[in-house]
């Protein structure tokens, strides 16, 4: 699950909510809030702004 979001998050090409991406993926955004908590404390994404996430190049 956390590929799918990063990769998500990379065809983006800008900071993303998380319930951006849950519409996107067609899943729940609790489940990706968690999701995006996990790559963040492994320092695979970073929040530029408040309820925004993007990948950390």
């Amino acid at each position: 699950m956390e590929e799918k979001v990063y990769d998500a998050m990379k065809k983006a090409g800008k900071p993303v909510r998380p319930g951006d991406l849950a519409k996107i993926l067609g899943k729940e955004s609790k489940e990706i809030s968690k999701v995006i908590s996990e790559l963040k404390k492994k320092g695979r994404v970073v929040s530029p702004k408040r309820c925004y996430y993007s990948i950390n190049e």
